[in-house]
């Protein structure tokens, strides 16, 4: 496919929000996207194997396996989660959507089966993020899926936002507990996170421009009880006119910032610690706000990070490290020329958050991509989701691949690892037991694993 049909392409995806500002558009890619970031670049695809040091040496690709096709429809996968021995991939809007979260048993990581596909069932809308954990509560007791839902076009009479609750207890037969629904208006819930407390399940649900298109009838942030999935209830909504650097006059996207620059912002992602006592919220040009959820019916604001005046913003998505003392920030920066900005695409933040309501700015982490700017805008260079398993940071980068960095000194982190299989273009990343998952785009759920035999 040539530029101009893959950026005609890209384009029609986007017009499904025609309003919604584009800083959202990356998460409107298609397949042709995903063959271009593949087959475009420094030669990054001919790596058949995880290249690295130290404790990534033995590790290597045991299994790929596409996703299935119902009715004739190729789906792409989104994000990826592993819980109990079972990887869930969420879908993408290629194929027209509805492409549901897809279960695949991984008993042998070597070959994963697929073995269900569930949260398809509302129409004209796609399904990204799904998060799983165990709880017990009166109203249910088991392993409780949360899947966002994000509408296509929301003008689609029968298309709605919001998030799924499922019952995967046995997750050969998801079963369908509630909906959590979104202001129609709202193209939906992006991501999203879900804690336990106590045994009590919280979703904290990213809902971006909700503030935008409802004109401040809700927020961007919301704070849910699922202790009943059948009846989920929003406790709290965080308002960025809360913060003493926004004025009364925001207008639910556009932020005057104090270095008097025009921002986006919006809350893309949401992300707390093991306790759920601290909430992470990726506002792009806000930053990563960091909330006090030890008492989720009395939710504080503690802090955020901040940015140079010369620095895109683009705070797309978070995790933790060092007990929680230490905050990964990814910025999803796609387009590195932007007028009185550096020239760099999107690259991680490394922050000590041990005072929460001071984040200092430990190190900054640049793949060899973020500076590459020649050949134009493109989401191969930008990094996208950060997870952290001990002292190693896991990304994904699009076309760049999985790339694994030593974060012992988080003041100093070094690239230790990638991986970059042909035709790669990588959504997610997750740790997991003794296997690595990545969810690419073109080649579906990637598996790597120790090779014990090696030396």
């Amino acid at each position: 496919m040539n530029k101009k049909a893959i950026l005609t392409s890209a384009l029609a995806g986007c017009l499904v929000f025609s309003t919604v500002p584009t800083t959202f558009a990356h998460d409107m890619l298609d397949d042709s996207l995903a063959e271009k970031g593949a087959n475009e670049g420094d030669n990054l695809n001919a790596i058949p194997v995880l290249e690295g040091n130290k404790n990534l040496g033995n590790w290597q690709e045991v299994a790929s396996a596409q996703l299935k096709e119902y009715d004739g429809v190729k789906n792409s996968p989104a994000d990826v989660y592993a819980h109990k021995g079972y990887a869930y991939l969420g879908t993408h809007v290629s194929g027209g959507g509805n492409g549901g979260v897809r279960v695949f048993d991984m008993k042998d990581p070597s070959n994963p089966v697929e073995i269900a596909k569930f949260a398809d069932d509302i129409s004209g809308t796609w399904q990204e993020k799904v998060i799983v954990k165990t709880v017990n509560t009166p109203h249910f007791k088991g392993d409780l899926a949360v899947v966002s839902v994000q509408q296509l076009d929301r003008d689609h009479p029968d298309s709605q936002g919001g998030f799924l609750l499922y019952d995967v207890t046995k997750p050969e037969a998801p079963e369908k507990l509630g909906f959590w629904e979104v202001d129609k208006r709202v193209p939906g819930t992006h991501e999203l996170y879900l804690t336990v407390k106590e045994g009590k399940p919280f979703v904290l649900a990213a809902n971006p421009y909700a503030d935008y298109f409802t004109h401040g009838e809700s927020m961007d942030f919301q704070l849910v009880d699922v202790s009943n999935p059948a009846e989920p209830k929003t406790i709290y909504e965080f308002d960025p006119r809360s913060l003493p650097e926004v004025s009364d006059d925001f207008n639910g996207y556009h932020w005057d910032a104090p270095d008097g620059k025009t921002r986006p912002v919006f809350n893309h992602s949401t992300m707390t610690d093991n306790n759920g006592d601290t909430a992470l919220l990726s506002f792009w040009d806000l930053g990563t706000i960091i909330l006090d959820i030890s008492d989720p019916y009395n939710v504080k604001f503690e802090g955020r990070t901040e940015y140079a005046s010369d620095v895109q913003g683009s705070a797309h998505s978070s995790a933790l490290a060092k007990g929680g003392n230490v905050l990964i920030e990814t910025r999803e920066v796609y387009n590195p020329t932007r007028v009185g900005y550096e020239e760099s695409y999107g690259y991680t933040r490394i922050f000590d958050i041990s005072d929460k309501s001071n984040p200092k700015l430990l190190s900054t982490f640049k793949t060899d991509l973020v500076d590459n700017i020649e050949d134009g805008v493109t989401f191969a260079n930008t990094v996208h989701d950060p997870k952290v398993h001990g002292n190693t940071l896991y990304l994904s980068h699009y076309a760049g691949g999985i790339r694994a960095v030593d974060i012992t000194d988080p003041s100093n982190p070094v690239q230790i690892g990638k991986y970059v299989p042909e035709n790669a273009y990588f959504w997610g990343v997750f740790v997991d037991r003794n296997y690595i998952l990545g969810s690419d785009m073109g080649n579906g759920l990637k598996v790597l694993q120790k090779n014990n035999s090696a030396q």
